[in-house]
C-alpha cells in the first residue's frame, strides 16, 4: 500500500530527499507514484506537518 500526501503538505520539500525510489514528485502538493512508492514510511517520517500517511 503506498503512502499519499494530504492537502496539508506545505510544499516543504523535505520528504523529496528521503524516499530512496524517487516516487515523490514536486507541486503545490506534493504527490507520491503509488506504482514506484514501496511503503517504506521514510517520507512519512520527516514530514514536519504530518501531511503524508499510509493510503
Amino acid at each position: 500500500m503506498a503512502y499519499v500526501i494530504s492537502d496539508d503538505c506545505t510544499a516543504c520539500g523535505t520528504c523529496i530527499d528521503e524516499c530512496p525510489v524517487e516516487a515523490i514528485s514536486e507541486g503545490d502538493i506534493y504527490k507520491i507514484d503509488p506504482d514506484v512508492c514501496t511503503d517504506c514510511g521514510a517520507c512519512a517520517d520527516v514530514c514536519p506537518v504530518e501531511a503524508i500517511s499510509p493510503a
